[in-house]
């Protein structure tokens, strides 16, 4: 791997700024999860950045009633990795994960 790029200090700024907003949007996106003002389903479909960006196990982790063991015990089942991005589940790992919830509850 090489060395990482070299900013200046008004684009370390910015990059800065836009890892921070992307946090924010990620943290809104699963406090609505979590109260249940907005479903989990809705990440996959969102032409947001910052949340396909997410990883699937997060977004796990803020359903009601979902720790670390039970997230990834269904990210196993469904044969997607804890490091695996909402972007980069593939459809047919998407559908088992969608079938596995329906039955987990």
């Amino acid at each position: 791997m090489g060395s990482p790029p070299t900013l200046t200090a008004e684009e370390r700024r910015a990059a800065l700024a836009k890892a921070a907003e992307s946090r924010k949007i990620r943290a809104t996106f699963k406090s609505e999860v979590k109260n249940g003002s907005r479903s989990w389903v809705d990440a996959f479909s969102s032409d947001n950045q910052a949340i396909r960006k997410m990883r699937v196990k997060e977004l796990l982790l803020s359903l009601p009633g979902f720790g670390e063991v039970r997230a990834t015990t269904l990210l196993e089942r469904a044969g997607i990795s804890t490091a695996r991005r909402i972007q980069g589940v593939g459809r047919s790992q998407y559908e088992l994960l969608l079938k596995l919830l329906k039955e987990d509850q």
